[in-house]
């Protein structure tokens, strides 16, 4: 009845009504289903600064090395609050031009780490200045390239009050008299990734998801896990800054092997400055605070590892501890 050797019309109709169909299922109902996504409860559109700091992002190809995307599996836990939903990306998908679409952003390697909450994770913006201008001087096996084009070296009788500088030392300068300085892209480009941020849903999506990422700690009994703990814990939240060693980086992140603070018999200033924050040293990067983001538990766990290593001798302290200063602070600050 069809006979494809000899009907040539018949062939090529055939062909082209599957690939008409096919496009209907795969690309063109997919995309017009994709319409009816929306924003998440509190979400706001993209600054004017976010979104070219999107732009940056995009033109340097961050995605080929990044995602941005929890997917529902155990692995992908410690990347964010919830597994990821379209509305997330509702207004990162907005129009480059009036030619060009948004590429995705949510990536297909996780050479580096996922970038779904990384303005959580590293709220400072020295921290990511030091990142871009040369990885290794924040995470020693970090294999991310250098990007100091996004950089520039002044004298210092060029360099301006707008000028945000980079803390680096005078050897890693073409000009040991230098100052290195940031330029508008790159100030952009860290205001979009500190931007990164999971909205909070505040309900479960269901039996098949997972709720909640963070696995909330009881108090633990004894101080061998509490100590257990708190080098996990510093690992994944200050190692990045002050170093897996405790010494810091110099210029940018005060060290807490020796510290005054650390070692104190009275645990009140440090346990504050890790809730609070603290930017009174001009000399080094703001701390940004943890109180959202730690349990009293994991303060205590994190504070015990600090005052126990690197030589530091400090007596323990106890979530009890903790939680009071905590309700200290926030009648201080209703």
């Amino acid at each position: 009845m069809f006979n494809f050797h000899k009907n040539h019309r018949l062939l090529v109709g055939t062909a082209a009504l599957g690939f008409i169909l096919l496009s209907m299922g795969i690309a063109i109902i997919p995309a017009l289903q994709m319409q009816d996504v929306k924003p998440l409860p509190g979400m706001e559109e993209l600054s004017s600064e976010e979104l070219k700091g999107l732009h940056v992002y995009v033109s340097e190809n961050c995605m080929s090395c990044h995602t941005q995307q929890v997917r529902n599996i155990e692995m992908d836990q410690v990347w964010g609050q919830r597994p990821s939903l379209a509305s997330d990306y509702y207004f990162s998908k907005q129009r480059m031009d009036l030619w060009r679409q948004s590429p995705s952003l949510l990536g297909s390697e996780r050479t580096g780490p996922d970038l779904t909450e990384v303005g959580k994770r590293q709220p400072g913006i020295e921290w990511h200045l030091l990142h871009l201008y040369n990885p290794r001087i924040v995470v020693g096996e970090s294999i991310m390239p250098s990007y100091p084009w996004l950089f520039e070296e002044k004298s210092p009788a060029m360099v301006t009050k707008k000028d945000v500088l980079v803390p680096v030392s005078a050897d890693l300068l073409k000009n040991p008299e230098h100052k290195l300085v940031a330029k508008p892209e790159t100030l952009a480009l860290v205001t979009y990734l500190q931007s990164l941020v999971q909205m909070d849903i505040g309900q479960d999506l269901g039996p098949d998801f997972i709720p909640s990422t963070r696995e909330k700690k009881g108090q633990s009994s004894g101080e061998k896990s509490l100590e257990l703990d708190g080098i996990q814990l510093y690992a994944g939240t200050c190692a990045a800054c002050h170093q897996p060693t405790g010494d810091g980086i110099p210029g940018a992140f005060p060290p807490l092997a020796g510290s005054k603070i650390v070692n104190d018999p009275d645990p009140n200033t440090l346990i504050q400055i890790m809730l609070s924050g603290y930017d009174a040293r001009p000399e080094y990067g703001a701390m940004p605070g943890f109180a959202d983001l730690l349990t009293d538990e994991e303060i205590a766990a994190i504070a015990n590892h600090e005052r126990s290593s690197w030589g530091n001798k400090a007596p323990a302290i106890s979530p009890e501890q903790v939680s009071e200063i905590r309700k200290f602070i926030q009648n201080q600050n209703p």
